[in-house]
Formats: structure tokens, sequence, C-alpha cells
């Protein structure tokens, strides 16, 4: 037994490794790396059909007719499905207004709509019978911007709205409006000493994941379904899923598969509802997956935004006052469109201290495609916006733009304009002081090179189109504010099954939750709790499905604060009740176990001082421990409707970049040399995944700055691009050096003073490579992404 009357001490090499601070490695990633990881798209069922779905070729229409005829006489067809087909009274689903229809009924809304499913023995059966699906369509007028939907007269996109906001938006065309109001902006620009407004536009971006919407659907014996998916939520999946289908939710067994990347594009409904009807109706598993092109209309996107500010300032270059109008484009169904746009409002000041604010924020339908949740979650759009206000104001002022933004920057203390205190560390002075401090790279490094010079180094990269004629440096600076976590008084939770018992001899720990690992490295990091927690060297992660309760969203950069919470929560009851059960057996042997604080650590029991008191396999020997708790961060609450005060966010998070980019001046083409960045991070629970995640956000900021748009037709609504050959992505030749500075300044308020970090570097770095090409070109550049006509005029 190890248990003695005198105990030892543990010693450093016994301590628990791969705990929390530690750049453990992902259990997945030499699978991933290597091509053996399973994502979702390869999952295979003996005797399983495969599911097709047929979309809207116009963006508006009414359905006059659909004629399934050809499709069912399609030898290895099973099933043709449309709306006259659904089997449950409910027919819509939404993430917040269901708004949503299963298939297309009397008319479609945007280009790519589901109209209709089919279910054959093969997927190029089952697409060729698709094809055979005639669908007669009377097209009607588009909605595609503010002023056609908003006209006299306009085509509603929704008609007989009854959701909860109809009620405060000035037109039924507009989602969802949040004014914010603080302080008396019109009498403040009476102060003001210089004035700046300006006008912008933020293109729509594609979350770009590369693993396909995709997912197994398989009915069971009690007349439910089994569905393994890739996805971010699945209870909220399950919630939306089972109404449809006329099934209560425990009929509805989700079970998380491989994710390939996800970025908010899989918090919607996307092919899960369709594989479970077909599931359903023909009795057999069914697999949907989605090439490339239907993905681009199988998710939302990021809202295109127009957006109009105005900042004053004094001649000393203190902020007087801003105004703003967000314009967002929420496209043919609501998504997440209206806590879009309470963060776009909330968040439309930026991190600086302003007194006096006049702030507006809508979301519209239109025509236009779907759009909802992405990385930085309408904060992305307003930081453009107002750091690029903050270079002008700079420039108008004559001071150097960082010393200016450091001069209005908010620290710990500020009230936001929603009356919010900012009650942990906001460091953004330091921060931008620590990306200006860095030493930049060499200039014009190809001319030292001669005739070693590496073209891939100059703008145009291997088309060789300069050898440096014509190519100016430009350097531009930003920083950003996001929130973390879900706002607006949601009951933002989540759960965790944590488990410890003896196998084989060693004490080994299970982690169970619902959280979807969609590369985030939740996985990881969920094993580094346990280890800290319970000392244990063996830690299990069981695979995400509905058996526990509710992890929340993988996304709003909250999932290590919040389900990382739980599982903290869930061991340190675990530890009480093993700790309860060696006091029970060996309680007897030494004062320690009564008197003194007690942890686990390097698989046993010990004191706070280092003292070992017995082996956790022998306290645990015939025992487990079994639980599963819910934890929630501190309580948040609704934004006014009329002037948008409130506690509405319950964390924020800081980081700012500078940007080095090349220009050729005479082709247009711009070449990001460095994108420099300072996150404070409050806690890196694993350093190396910390900054993956830092490099991995500033670089997708930095695809919408330069390349990245979803192209729509005015005229039609039709999407122009839907394929990563005319949609561009910046590949590993685009990429930049991102060195990283992190600062680690605890939030108090969080498990282990952590502060979500996934969206903030997506919001600076777009500015920041924008202040860049403006500082190259002298151009003033309102709209993003930049493209080469852009800066030559042509």
């Amino acid at each position: 037994m190890g248990v003695t009357g005198s105990p030892t001490s543990i010693n450093q090499g016994a301590r628990t490794k791969g705990g929390i601070g530690e750049s453990t490695l992902r259990p997945d990633g030499i699978l991933k790396v290597t091509g053996e990881f399973a994502y979702s798209s390869d999952m295979w069922h003996e005797d399983m059909l495969w599911g097709h779905t047929l979309r809207s070729t116009v963006a508006h229409a009414e359905i006059r007719s659909i004629d399934i005829g050809e499709a069912v006489a399609t030898p290895g067809v099973y099933a043709v499905l449309t709306y006259d087909d659904l089997p449950a009274e409910m027919k819509n689903y939404g993430l917040e207004i269901q708004d949503t229809p299963v298939l297309a009924h009397g008319k479609v809304r945007h280009h790519g709509e589901p109209v209709a499913l089919v279910a054959a023995d093969h997927p190029e059966t089952a697409r060729r019978a698709a094809a055979k699906i005639r669908i007669e369509y009377a097209e009607l007028p588009v909605i595609t911007d503010e002023a056609s939907a908003t006209a006299p007269g306009a085509v509603l996109v929704h008609e007989g709205r009854t959701d909860e906001y109809i009620g405060h938006v000035p037109h039924p065309n507009i989602v969802h409006r949040q004014p914010v109001i603080r302080g008396d902006a019109d009498e403040a620009a009476k102060k003001a000493d210089v004035i700046v407004r300006g006008e912008y536009t933020f293109g729509m971006q594609d979350q770009a994941f590369l693993g396909p919407e995709s997912g197994l659907a398989v009915p069971a014996e009690d007349g439910g379904v089994d569905l393994y998916v890739a996805t971010q939520w699945l209870h909220s999946d399950r919630k939306q899923i089972a109404p449809v289908l006329g099934l209560p939710e425990d009929k509805v067994r989700m079970t998380l598969s491989g994710v390939g990347g996800a970025f908010g594009g899989r918090e919607d409904i996307s092919m899960q509802i369709h594989a479970c009807l077909l599931a359903l109706r023909t009795g057999k598993p069914v697999k949907m997956v989605y090439n490339r092109f239907e993905s681009f209309f199988g998710h939302v996107h990021r809202h295109p935004a127009k957006l109009r500010y105005e900042h004053g300032a004094t001649r000393d270059g203190k902020l007087t006052h801003m105004k703003c109008r967000i314009v967002l484009d929420g496209g043919a169904y609501a998504s997440a469109s209206p806590a879009v746009v309470g963060n776009a409002s909330s968040l439309a000041v930026g991190p600086y201290a302003v007194d006096d604010v006049d702030i507006e924020a809508v979301a519209l339908y239109s025509n236009n495609p779907p759009c909802g949740a992405m990385r930085g979650f309408g904060a992305v759009q307003a930081c453009f916006a107002y750091e690029a206000q903050m270079d002008k104001v700079a420039a108008e002022l004559g001071m150097d733009p960082v010393e200016f933004r450091q001069l209005n920057a908010m620290e710990q203390g500020t009230l936001l304009p929603t009356g919010q205190q900012v009650d942990s560390p906001a460091p953004v002075a330091e921060l931008l002081r620590r990306v200006k401090a860095r030493p930049l790279p060499p200039e014009r490094q190809w001319e030292s090179a001669g005739e070693h010079a590496d073209v891939r180094a100059l703008p145009g990269g291997l088309s060789n189109t300069t050898h440096g004629e014509g190519v100016v440096r430009g350097i531009g600076y930003a920083v950003g504010l996001k929130n973390v976590g879900f706002s607006e008084g949601f009951d933002d939770y989540s759960t965790a099954r944590v488990r410890m018992e003896v196998i084989g001899g060693e004490p080994v720990a299970t982690v169970h939750t619902a959280m979807a690992e969609v590369g985030q490295g939740g996985v990881t990091v969920h094993a580094q709790i346990a280890r800290t927690e319970l000392g244990v060297a063996q830690v299990t992660i069981n695979p995400a499905d509905t058996r526990v309760g509710s992890a929340g969203s993988t996304s709003a950069s909250r999932q290590t604060y919040v389900t990382g919470g739980a599982v903290k929560h869930s061991c340190e009851a675990v530890r009480e009740q093993v700790l309860e059960i060696g006091r029970r057996k060996f309680g007897t042997y030494h004062p320690a176990w009564a008197t003194a604080e007690l942890l686990l650590e390097g698989g046993k029991v010990v004191t706070d001082g280092g003292e070992v008191l017995a082996d956790l396999a022998d306290v645990l020997e015939g025992e487990a421990v079994d639980v599963e708790l819910e934890w929630r961060h501190r309580p948040t609450e609704a934004f006014d409707l009329r002037t948008g005060q409130g506690n509405g966010h319950v964390q924020y998070s800081f980081a700012a970049h500078r940007a080095v980019v090349e220009v050729d001046t005479e082709l247009g083409l711009v070449k990001v040399i460095e994108l420099a960045c300072a996150q404070d991070v409050g806690k890196a629970l694993n350093p190396l995944s910390v900054l993956g995640q830092i490099q991995g956000g500033t670089l997708q900021g930095m695809g919408i700055a330069v390349m990245e748009e979803i192209l729509v037709d005015p005229q039609t609504a039709k999407v122009r691009n839907p394929s990563f050959t005319d949609y561009l992505l910046p590949t590993i030749l685009d990429t930049p050096t991102i060195p990283v500075d992190v600062l680690e300044l605890a939030d108090d308020h969080a498990p282990y003073g952590l502060r979500g970090i996934g969206e903030a570097p997506t919001l600076s770095s777009t500015p920041a490579v924008l202040a860049a090409i403006r500082n190259a070109t002298g151009l003033e550049l309102n709209r993003t992404p930049v493209r080469p006509e852009h800066l030559t005029g042509t």
C-alpha cells in the first residue's frame, strides 16, 4: 500500500507533466498533418445512400411548379423530397429567428436556396437525378442594398414578420436595429478643433474552411436518427432539427465527426436536416457531402457592410466625440444577424475612451446570400472603419498615428459607450508600444541578394512581374477591441462530465463534453486542465455528443473560457470526492489528512507543502468518481433598445498589429512583408496553440484586406465566384512573417485568468494592412479588399 506513517516529499520530476502553461502536443495533430485523421466526409456505412440538394438558380422568384417525375424514375434513386414531403408542422429553422425553410415553399429568396432533395445509391446518380427536376420560376425584383430594401413600396423579403425584433425596426426589411447613445455627441462636436468624416465599404468574406459540409444520418430502430456531423454546436443543431423531423430531442442523437475548420460557418444548419429527412424516408443511412461550389451556397458568410463615421478631436489630440452608422447586409435569412448588430454597435468605438457617442447599427434583409457568424462577429467591420478614422484624425492633427491612439486608449476602469466598465486589464497603449518598438524588416531585400534574389519576395511573386521597379514600402498600425463569450443576457454555460478511476493499476481521468473541436485545440486544453486539477498523467477525452449536456457553440472565443471552466469546475468536484475517499480510507495514518491543504499531484495525494500521503491508485482502488456539472460565467444583460446601455459583455480582448507592405504602384500588386502582433491573452494555457491562433487569425484578417471577397451581381443577386479558383485565398506564398508578442495580464474573473484569444487578431490585421498600403501610395482606400484597380486607377 502506498500509505506510510511518515510522508515523503514529492520531487520535481514526479510532478504532473502536460498541465496548463505547457505546449503539449495536440492528440489529433500528427494524424492531421499525415492525412490519417478521419473527417466527416470520410465516414462510411454499409448499405448507405448518398444525398444531394437541388438549389435555386435565381435569387428571388415565385415557384410556379416542381416536376420530380423524371428524377423519381431514375434507376438507383430511392427518394425525392420537396416541401410537401416534410413530415412535421414545423417547417422552418433558425438560430434566433425561425425564418429559414427546410426546403423552399412558394418562393426562393436567394441564389442557391434548397428546393428539393434526392437520395440515390451513388452520388453521381443523385446529382443527375436532381438535374432532371423541372422547376418553373417567376422572377421577382431583387433587394440588394439599403436603398432598395427601404424604398417606398419595396418588396418585403419576409411578409408578416412576428419575431421579437419587428416592433422596434423602422422597416420590415431591417432585421434588427441597435443604437448606442451616451452623452451628447452634437454638443461635444462644438469643442472639436478638427472633425473627420469617412465612409467605408467592407466586402463579403467566406469562412473558406477546407473540410466541406458533410455528415451521415443513420435511422434507428426506435424511430429516431443518429447523426454524425461536422458542426460547431451539437445541441443547437438538435434543437433546430428535432421539430422539423417531428421527433422529440432525445430521439435525435448527435455525435461530432471530424471537423475541417469552421470560423462561424458551421454555426447554422446546412445538410443536417436534409440528411435526416432522407434517412428516415428511405430507412437507410444517408451520407451528404457538399462539393466546393455547393459549400459556397450551403453556409452563411461574413456580413458585408457600409459604415459612416465621424470623429472630432481637440488640437492636443483628445477625442471629443464619435458618431457612426453601420449597415450590415444579412441576406435572405436572419441567422445570427441580431447578435452581430449588437456586437457591431457596442464595439463600434473601438478600444478608445470617448465620452460622447451616437451609434446606430442595423442589419438588412435582402436577396443576397445569407450572412451570419464569422470570426470577429461584427467587430471586424467596425474595426476597419474606426482604425482608418484614427489615421485620418492623426494626420489632420499632424500627430504620429500610434501616439494619437495611445493618447486616447482605453484602460482598466474606462467606461464604454454602453456604460459598462472595463474591469480587467486593457493594455491598449502597451500593445501599440510593443508592435511599434519591433525592428523593421530590411528594405528592398531583393537588391542585396543580387542574382540570388527570390521573386517570391516581391509583389506579384512567381508571376515575375517586377524586379523592384515601382515598388514602394508602407507601414501601418491598428488595434482592435473584441468581446469574449455570448452577450446581451444570453445564458452562456457549458457542461462537463469528469470520471476518475483506476485502469491497469494507474489512475485515469476521462473528460466528456459536447464541445465541438473544430481545430482550435480545445481537446488538448481539456486534458491539460484535468492533469493540472487531478494530478494524473493519463487523460482520455471522450468523443463529443449529445449524451452529455450542452457545451455551447465553438465560437465567440468562448470555449477555453466556458467549457474549460466547466472542465475545471467538474475536476475540482471530483478532486474533493477523491480526497473524501482518501480521508475515509487512510485518515488515521496521518493528521495531515484532516488539517492540511491537500492536492493531487503526480498520481499522488500531497499536502501543499509537497508531502506525499497516498498513491491515487490506492485511494481509488475499487472506487470510481463520476461528476457532471454545469458552469457559467458572470451574467450579462441585454442592451437597452433605445440607448444601448447595459453590461452586455463578459470579457474583452485586445490585439494590435503593425503591417509592413511593399506595393507595385504600376500594377497595383501588394506583398505583405510582415504582420507583427501583440496580444494580451490573460494566461497562455498552451503557448504553442496560442501562437497558432494568433497567427491564423492574423492571416485571415490579411485575406479580407487584399484578396478575399464573395462577389454578388448587384442586378441579379447571384454569386459570381463560388469556387476557390475565383474566390482568392492567401496561400503559404502570400503569408508574411508574423512575429507575436504575448502579454499575460490575468483577468481575475476568468478561469486561470485566461482571456479568449481566437478572434481579436482577425480585427486589427485588416486595417493595419490597409493603413500600410495607404502609407505606401498616399491613396485614401476606404474599401476592403483592395484590388489592383484601386491602386492604379484603371
